[in-house]
Order: C-alpha cells, then sequence, then structure tokens
C-alpha cells in the first residue's frame, strides 16, 4: 500500500504541471482558432483555391494536434488516478506493475509534451528539409552519409513523420554523396534543427582489410519547408538553373528525361536541388521553395556578412567542426560537443532515437546556455 500511496501523492504533484501545460500549449487558443477555421472548411466554396485550401487544412491539422497531445495526457491522468484511488479502496496490489509502467509512460509523455512548448520559432510547427553531405574520405564517407539518412529516416518512423527524398546522389562504391530529404510532421523543424551542423564517425573500417580505425565526416543542413506566401523577393536574373538526368532509384520516366533541376542563386552561391518529381516543372518548384527558405534564414538573421552560416556545407566538414561525434571503437559513445549530453547505446541513437540530444539541445537553447564554439 506504500507505493500506492507514495503514487498518489505523485500524481497529485503532477496536476499543476498539466494546468501549466495548458496555458503553456494555448489549448484554449487553438480550440478558438479550430472552430473558425472548420467554419471556413465548411463553406461551399472551400475547395475552390484549392492551394488556399489546402493551408487550411494543415492549420485545422496543428490546431487538432495540439490540442490532443494535451487532452490524452489529461485522459491517461485521470484514468491512473482513478487506478490507484480504487486499488487503494480495495487494498488491491497486484495493479502496482500496471501503476507503475503506466506511470511512468505518463511521465515521458509529460516531459515530452513539455518540451514542446520550448518551440517558440517562427518556423518550429513547420516540416524539415534535410540535406546530408559526405565529407573528405570517399567511401567511409559516404557510406557515414547514408546511415546518418537511415537514422533521420528511423527517427521520423518513430514519431509518425512522413519521409520523402527529394535529391539523392549515390556514392561511387557504396553510402550517397548527399541526399535531401523532407520530413513531414507537427514541429519537425523545431526538433530537428539542432541536427544541423558537422558529424563525426570513428570506427573500425568495414572497408579497410587490415581492420584499421577510420574517422568519417558528414555534413547536415537544415531548412523549414516554408509556406509559398513568405513575402521574400528573388530577382530571376540572380538564379543559374541546370537541368540534368536523376540517378538513382525512380523509375524509367524519371531516370531517361533530363527532369532533375539544381539551381545556383548567384548572390549567395546557395545551391538546391530537386530530383524526385516526374516533371521538371515539378522538381523546379520543391527546388524553388528549398532556395526561398534558406533565404528566408538570412533575412531573420539579418546579418548578410554571415551568410556562409546559411550554406547547405557551413564549415570545412572536418575535424575540429563537429557538433556532435559517434564513437564506435574503441568503446561506444555519441557525444553532442554543444550540450555534453552523451550516451552508450550507439544502437538506439543509429536507429532514430535522438530525444535526449534534442531535449538537451532545446533546454540549453531556451536558457542560453549552448555551446557554440
Amino acid at each position: 500500500m506504500l507505493e500506492l500511496e507514495q503514487y498518489k501523492l505523485d500524481l497529485a504533484a503532477m496536476e499543476p504541471e498539466l494546468d501549466e501545460l495548458y496555458s503553456a500549449l494555448g489549448v484554449e487558443r487553438e480550440r478558438g482558432k479550430l472552430a473558425e477555421l472548420e467554419k471556413q472548411s465548411m463553406d461551399p466554396s472551400f475547395y475552390n483555391d484549392l492551394e488556399a485550401s489546402q493551408k487550411i487544412l494543415r492549420k485545422i491539422k496543428e490546431s487538432k494536434d495540439i490540442i490532443a497531445s494535451y487532452e490524452t495526457l489529461k485522459s491517461k491522468w485521470e484514468d491512473l488516478s482513478t487506478l490507484v484511488e480504487l486499488a487503494m479502496d480495495e487494498d488491491d496490489e497486484s495493479v502496482i506493475d500496471e501503476v507503475k509502467s503506466a506511470y511512468k509512460e505518463l511521465e515521458t509523455s509529460l516531459q515530452e509534451t513539455k518540451l514542446a512548448t520550448l518551440l517558440s520559432g517562427p518556423y518550429d510547427k513547420s516540416n524539415a528539409i534535410i540535406s546530408i553531405h559526405a565529407g573528405a574520405g570517399g567511401t567511409e564517407a559516404q557510406d557515414w552519409a547514408q546511415m546518418l539518412l537511415r537514422m533521420y529516416q528511423r527517427f521520423s518512423e518513430r514519431r509518425g513523420y512522413k519521409v520523402s527524398t527529394l535529391d539523392y546522389l549515390d556514392g561511387d562504391e557504396a553510402g550517397v554523396k548527399s541526399a535531401t530529404i523532407l520530413i513531414e510532421g507537427l514541429n519537425a523543424y523545431g526538433y530537428l534543427k539542432c541536427e544541423k551542423g558537422v558529424h563525426r564517425l570513428v570506427r573500425i573500417s568495414p572497408f579497410d582489410a587490415s581492420g584499421r580505425r577510420h574517422t568519417s565526416f558528414a555534413s547536415l543542413d537544415v531548412m523549414p519547408d516554408i509556406e509559398d506566401d513568405i513575402d521574400i523577393t528573388i530577382n530571376p536574373e540572380d538564379l543559374k538553373v541546370d537541368t540534368f538526368r536523376s540517378s538513382g532509384a525512380g523509375g524509367q520516366h524519371v531516370n531517361k528525361t533530363e527532369s532533375a533541376i539544381r539551381i545556383t542563386h548567384i548572390p549567395t552561391g546557395i545551391v538546391v536541388s530537386c530530383q524526385n518529381e516526374r516533371s521538371q516543372h515539378q522538381n523546379r518548384d520543391v527546388a524553388m521553395k528549398m532556395l526561398k527558405a534558406k533565404l528566408v534564414e538570412i533575412a531573420e538573421r539579418e546579418q548578410k556578412e554571415k551568410i556562409e552560416d546559411i550554406k547547405g556545407v557551413q564549415k570545412e566538414i572536418a575535424w575540429g567542426s563537429q557538433i556532435r561525434s559517434y564513437v564506435f571503437h574503441p568503446y561506444n559513445m555519441v557525444k553532442d560537443h554543444r550540450t555534453s549530453y552523451e550516451t552508450g547505446n550507439t544502437t538506439a541513437v543509429m536507429d532514430g532515437d535522438l530525444d535526449g540530444f534534442i531535449n538537451a539541445y532545446l533546454k540549453a537553447a531556451n536558457l542560453g546556455e549552448l555551446n557554440l564554439k
């Protein structure tokens, strides 16, 4: 009974946190917004403008997701509180294991939802576009780039996000030279923006017959998938547009026509490309959206002299510039050099378990404690 008494106290202490979360998430505000948006969606002419209707539907989903995240937590708390009360009334200790498991799950969900309240940036709720570039080192670096690609795909699966490949350039013998993926889901950019930078791997190379230890690097660029109605002007004369035949998987039409697009923004040197869509026109639209996202980042910072911080590869992809190190030999450890957060479970990390790193980054950023040297 003592255990149940403690859980009753712990659940009672959790109630004020849920009340704070209700305010922090703006649940009442979101309910009002949702009612107004749903009213608009009921208009007979709603689908006359397909682009506008899609934006409203996305906003409806965002509001529903925010409301549901709180209501699910509150419901779990109420159910568990009732279970503990009934068990105590009936002197039933057989439910202790169930209570322990449910409380741990509730506590984890509460912390994750509280973390979402730290996402206050203008694009934090947006989808994310991740570009991965292999560093110097040939096959070793290209294999590492593919490992990172899989890691973010698995992270997305864990959170129920949708992943689409926008651009993909095969490695010479294995892996990828570069790849760009779109990750769609609420707060995708807010969570993944901390992944931008150089990632370093230390391991015994599977490509080295002598079994020597190798160090490899890959660089990540993370952008928000911004709305088309963002007010930013791009001068067509500032663009260099190249077309080429798509590489990798994609079907006969994709591979046999020059439908892939590469756009260079001459004033900044920013390069974006897309080869996933079937037509050149569609690929150009996606590439322009990516370019606009990068230019918006520049405008947000209002520091044009720091343009190199915005480019796809911000620094030399080499020693000393990494944000995170992944060590597979002579010991197992993944460490983020900005927050000092680390874990020895390298298998879980490579399988998409990045929550600890993201949590540490967002908390440190919110407190102004990041080491960005």
